[in-house]
């Protein structure tokens, strides 16, 4: 079965959703594949699974997958296998795949296996090692076509994050974030905090009897969205979007974790100009910092408390680095922490910068 992102994702926010088999997402749009993830995590829980990641680094790696897939914990009842990479299986191994889809199917077992790819053109999509996943699986073409679906897509995020937007408000966006899908998704994300106190109002106002009528109609699986929306127009809009012009440690922390170098230094010399408390600033590098630590050792995004709506970021950040490199960084904030005290004669925000451009991939200096 093949599908379009956009006809695929919403099916997926269902409460009971099947996820037994074979699933390949191909795109070059990274938001998606991790949306994606988040979509089918939730279902993969529920059902017991052991979620793991292995990346394809040579044709041999499959061995590996089929090894894992072919193995039961005694713990979980199946296991959700992430597998990225873009080497092709060779024969023996598209033999496999095509048995254990099959095997899917009749449930002779209820293991998951989602592939994430770059882009595949329609030659790569009429090739044999294509073939199970489009004939007894899904596939999910994780690509955005056209401005409509871009709006969509975005329209779900926002409902999850409990905002409502009218149809100005939304050309206002999309031209403020220049079409751009991260840069509007992100924009979402801090209207939800700013209009946080309202949504918990909003929340808390609902008699418990209403509660419990409208929290099915509301509320998904994969969702903690607030009950009732807040309904926001142009202005409103334009009112947040003013005070884009005044950073806070939150628009840092999504600058650093979305690689925006340039973004990040213009919020550091921001922050330093009104005087924003040096500790605060270092509190917000250093949680980022502690948590791609902790994601990079294999810890639960859930588990360490980072909201559904930023795991696609920090999971980007981990990409971006190698555990040699953030082996440096404890030493690097106790240095910002030394200057912060007086302890050290160099400048806190010139190592505030220095931190904060090197988790957004940006090294000022190279190690020794």
């Amino acid at each position: 079965m093949q599908d379009t992102f956009i006809q695929a994702y919403p099916k997926l926010l269902q409460p009971s959703v099947a996820v037994a088999g074979l699933w390949l997402a191909h795109g070059d749009e990274p938001l998606l594949s991790q949306w994606l993830i988040d979509a089918l995590r939730p279902h993969w829980r529920t059902q017991n699974y052991a979620i793991k990641r292995i990346e394809l680094v040579s044709v041999k790696s499959w061995q590996e997958v089929l090894s894992e897939l072919g193995s039961q914990s005694l713990f979980d009842d199946a296991s959700a296998l992430i597998v990225t990479g873009n080497h092709k299986p060779d024969k023996a191994v598209i033999a496999e795949l095509e048995r254990f889809a099959v095997d899917a199917q009749t449930g002779a077992h209820s293991h998951s296996l989602l592939w994430l790819t770059p882009k595949q053109d329609k030659r790569a999509q009429s090739s044999k090692w294509f073939a199970p996943f489009a004939q007894y699986g899904h596939v999910i073409d994780c690509n955005l076509y056209n401005e409509q679906q871009r709006q969509q897509l975005l329209q779900i995020q926002a409902q999850q994050f409990g905002l409502t937007l009218s149809q100005e408000a939304w050309q206002l966006l999309m031209s403020h974030t220049e079409h751009h899908l991260l840069s509007a998704y992100q924009t979402l994300w801090r209207l939800s905090y700013l209009f946080a106190p309202q949504l918990m109002s909003n929340s808390s106002s609902d008699s418990p009897s209403s509660h419990s009528k409208r929290n099915s109609a509301n509320l998904d699986n994969n969702s903690s969205q607030p009950l009732t929306n807040v309904a926001l127009d142009i202005n409103d809009l334009q009112a947040a979007l003013v005070s884009d012009a005044q950073f806070s440690v939150f628009d840092l922390s999504d600058a650093m974790l979305a690689g925006n170098s340039a973004q990040v230094a213009k919020i550091i010399f921001q922050l330093k100009a009104t005087d924003e408390p040096t500790t605060l600033v270092l509190w917000s590098i250093s949680k980022d910092m502690r948590q791609i630590m902790q994601l990079m050792d294999g810890q639960d995004p859930q588990a360490l408390g980072i909201w559904r709506s930023k795991q696609g970021l920090y999971q980007q950040a981990c990409r971006r680095h190698s555990k040699a490199q953030t082996a440096a960084w404890p030493a690097l904030l106790y240095k910002c922490d030394q200057a912060i005290k007086g302890l050290v004669r160099q400048p806190a925000w010139e190592l505030l910068l220095q931190a904060a451009l090197e988790l957004s991939g940006q090294r000022l200096f190279k190690t020794p």
